[in-house]
C-alpha cells in the first residue's frame, strides 16, 4: 500500500468501536447470568477472536453486524477448551483470571507467531499467588495452560502499570475467597472496573487501589461501545500535521484513563478541540475537531506513559514536526507489544528521514524537518501500519507500507476512511 503526501485533509469520520471495551464486554457478558446485548461492537480480527473464545467456553453468541448478543454461562460455568487467541493480547491476559477460579477443568491458550513472543509471566505470578495452577513456556511465554482450582484473595502491587494484568487479577478476585486488592503505582485504563460495578460486583477504587470481593453472580447490563480514541488518534495527528486540514471525529470515547494524547497535544500547542461532552452508558464520549498548526516539542515520562501507551508511535511522528527535541522515557512496555515498538518505530521513522534515536525505555526525536518518505515495514503490527499511512500523508515524497493489511486487527476500514478525508 502506498500513501502519497496530501495537500489537506477534510471531512467527518466516526472511528471504529473501542477495542478494549469490546473485549471486556464480551468476556463479562459470558461470565454473567442472562443475556447481554453489546451495541457497536468492534468487528475486527482481535475482537472476533474473543467472540470465538466465548463460544468455546459455552456462551451463546449471536452476531448481527455490529450488535452482539451474549447468553452467559455464569461465573463458574466455563467449559474446558483449547482457545486460539489469534493476535489478541487483551484476550490472552484477561481470560486466565476467569478460568483460574473455575474450581475444575483445564484450558490452553495459544495464538499466532506474534502472540507467542508476548510475556505472560506477569499474569502467571499473581494468579499463582492466589493458588492457581498456571504453566507457560519457559516460565515466560505462551502457550498458557490453566487448571481450575480454589483461589484466595491477595494484595498485589503491580510491578508495571498494566490494565490487562490489573483486570486479570480482578476477574480472579471475583472467584476467590475473601478480598483481592490491586495497587497501581500509576493509573491505567479503568474500563474493567466500570463494567464490573455496572454488573453488580462489590468493587471500590480509590487513589490507585482497587478492591474487589468474592461474588456469586454478575449481571452485565446492555453495553454501548463508544468510538475508539486510539483509532481516532491517527486522524487527530494526521490533521495536525498536514497543512490546511480540518477533520471532525464523532462519538469518540473520552475515558480519562485513555486520553493522555489529548494532554500531550495540548502541551505541543496542537489545534485540537473537544465538543459535546456527555455520558453514554458507562463511558464518557465527545466529538473532536483537529486542525493543522505549528507544534512545540514535549517530554513524556514514566508516570504519563500508561495513559498514552498505544499512541506513543504517533508522538514520535509528531516530534519529527515539532520545534525542539521530543523525548519519551519510562516506556519499556512498548518492547512487549505486537512488535518491539521502540525498535520498529525508531527504525521505521529513521528510514523515512526522521531524526530519531532509540533509548532503552523510549526514544528522542529531533524536530523541525518532518519526514521525507520512503518505505516502512509494519512488522505485523496494526499501529505501525497506520503510523506509516499518517507519515505518508504528512511526508514530502509519500510512504510505501509493507504489510498494510495489519491495520485490520483493530481498524478494518482505515484505508477507506483515509480516502474519505483526502479530497
Amino acid at each position: 500500500m502506498r500513501v502519497e503526501s496530501a495537500d489537506r485533509l477534510q471531512g467527518t469520520l466516526t472511528p471504529p468501536a473501542d477495542k478494549s471495551i469490546s473485549h471486556r464486554a464480551a468476556i463479562l457478558g459470558a461470565m454473567s447470568e442472562g443475556r447481554t446485548t453489546v451495541g457497536n461492537y468492534l468487528r475486527a480480527a482481535d475482537t472476533d477472536s474473543t467472540l470465538a473464545a466465548m463460544r468455546s467456553l459455552g456462551a451463546e453468541v449471536a452476531v448481527h453486524d455490529t450488535e452482539v448478543e451474549i447468553q452467559g454461562v455464569g461465573m463458574r460455568g466455563a467449559k474446558p477448551a483449547s482457545i486460539d487467541v489469534g493476535n489478541a493480547g487483551t484476550l490472552l491476559r484477561l481470560l486466565p483470571g476467569w478460568l483460574a477460579g473455575q474450581g475444575h477443568g483445564r484450558w490452553s491458550l495459544d495464538g499466532d507467531e506474534s502472540i507467542r513472543r508476548r510475556p505472560v509471566d506477569r499474569i502467571a505470578e499473581p494468579l499463582r499467588l492466589m493458588g492457581a495452577h498456571v504453566e507457560c513456556r519457559d516460565e515466560l511465554l505462551p502457550p498458557l495452560e490453566i487448571e481450575g482450582g480454589e483461589l484466595a484473595g491477595i494484595r498485589y502491587e503491580l510491578p508495571v502499570a498494566s490494565a490487562q494484568v490489573k483486570s486479570c487479577v480482578l476477574l480472579a478476585g471475583l472467584l476467590a475467597q475473601g478480598e483481592t486488592v490491586v495497587v497501581e503505582g500509576t493509573r491505567s485504563r479503568d474500563h474493567t472496573e466500570r463494567m464490573l460495578v455496572a454488573a453488580g460486583a462489590d468493587l471500590t477504587s480509590r487513589e490507585g487501589v482497587v478492591t474487589v470481593r468474592s461474588a456469586e453472580r454478575l449481571e452485565l447490563p446492555d453495553v454501548s461501545v463508544p468510538g475508539d480514541f486510539s483509532s481516532a488518534a491517527f486522524w487527530l495527528v494526521a490533521a495536525t500535521l498536514v497543512p490546511g486540514s480540518e477533520v471532525h471525529l464523532s462519538e469518540v470515547g473520552l475515558n480519562p484513563t485513555r486520553i493522555g494524547l489529548l494532554r500531550v497535544l495540548q502541551r505541543m500547542d496542537a489545534a485540537v478541540t473537544v465538543e459535546s461532552r456527555r455520558m453514554d452508558g458507562m463511558e464518557p464520549v465527545a466529538n473532536l475537531v483537529a486542525r493543522h498548526g505549528a507544534l512545540a516539542a514535549t517530554t513524556i515520562e514514566a508516570e504519563e506513559v500508561p495513559l498514552v501507551i498505544d499512541e506513543l508511535p504517533l508522538v514520535a511522528l509528531l516530534g519529527a514536526y515539532a520545534e525542539g527535541t521530543t523525548v519519551v522515557s519510562g516506556a519499556a512496555e512498548l518492547r512487549h507489544k505486537e512488535s518491539d515498538r521502540i525498535a520498529t518505530v525508531v527504525d521505521g521513522l529513521r528510514r523515512l528521514g526522521a531524526g530519531i534515536e532509540a533509548r532503552p525505555d523510549g526514544f528522542a526525536v529531533e524536530g523541525g524537518a518532518g519526514v521525507r518518505g520512503g518505505a516502512l515495514d509494519a512488522a505485523g503490527d496494526h499501529r505501525l501500519a497506520m503510523l506509516g499511512a499518517v507519515a505518508g500523508l504528512a511526508s514530502r515524497e509519500g510512504v510505501e507500507i509493507h504489510g498494510a493489511e495489519a491495520a485490520d486487527v483493530s481498524y478494518p476500514g482505515f484505508f477507506r476512511d483515509l480516502d474519505r478525508v483526502t479530497p
